[in-house]
């Protein structure tokens, strides 16, 4: 599979991904993302960031398994992307969230990004664990920060991979040429 950058001819498909996700799925995504023209609106330059998917299928039966976007921060922190990354609910465990987080992270690399933020809910174990072994580490927890579709409130962690240190360490000890090609 690959990661491809989201275009308007994707649009459809990752409309219906996004319908086809749980109540419980939902709520831990802060756009509308069932709202087509939000979707639409991504490919037309305006929404900031980059944005990829992944893409199961041929031609017009192709179908999202995943997404990933890396959304510069305003201002005076123009210079941290936030990740947004969902996985089809029948792809999890597969190695598809690491590949679209690695995705977002060498991207933001060359895109001149330091650091990069998600926000993941407390209880999503294996969205920490995956990001924390891309080399985020926790920055913040936030109490009783969201609010789910049921009306609980539940814990936010915010974790940050600041690039510059990762990325300088790798090149020190030669591993930045050795990952290069498998990262691209």
């Amino acid at each position: 599979m690959d990661v491809v950058e989201l275009e308007a001819a994707h649009c459809d498909a990752l409309v219906r991904f996004f319908g086809g996700l749980s109540e419980g799925d939902l709520t831990f995504i802060e756009e509308e993302v069932t709202d087509p023209d939000v979707v639409r609106s991504w490919t037309s330059g305006g929404s900031g960031g980059r944005r990829w998917v992944v893409l199961d299928g041929d031609g017009e039966g192709q179908e999202v398994a995943g997404y990933v976007a890396v959304r510069p921060l305003p201002g005076w922190s123009a210079h941290v992307g936030e990740v947004r990354l969902v996985v089809s609910p029948t792809r999890r465990g597969s190695g598809l969230g690491r590949l679209l987080a690695r995705q977002a992270l060498v991207s933001a690399v060359g895109d001149g990004l330091s650091k990069l933020v998600v926000e993941v809910v407390a209880e999503q174990g294996a969205a920490l664990a995956l990001f924390t072994d891309l080399g985020f580490t926790g920055e913040a927890l936030l109490r009783d920060h969201i609010r789910d579709r049921e009306g609980h409130v539940r814990d936010l962690m915010v974790l940050a991979h600041h690039v510059d240190e990762t990325w300088a360490g790798m090149a020190t000890v030669g591993l930045e040429d050795a990952l290069g090609p498998d990262l691209s």
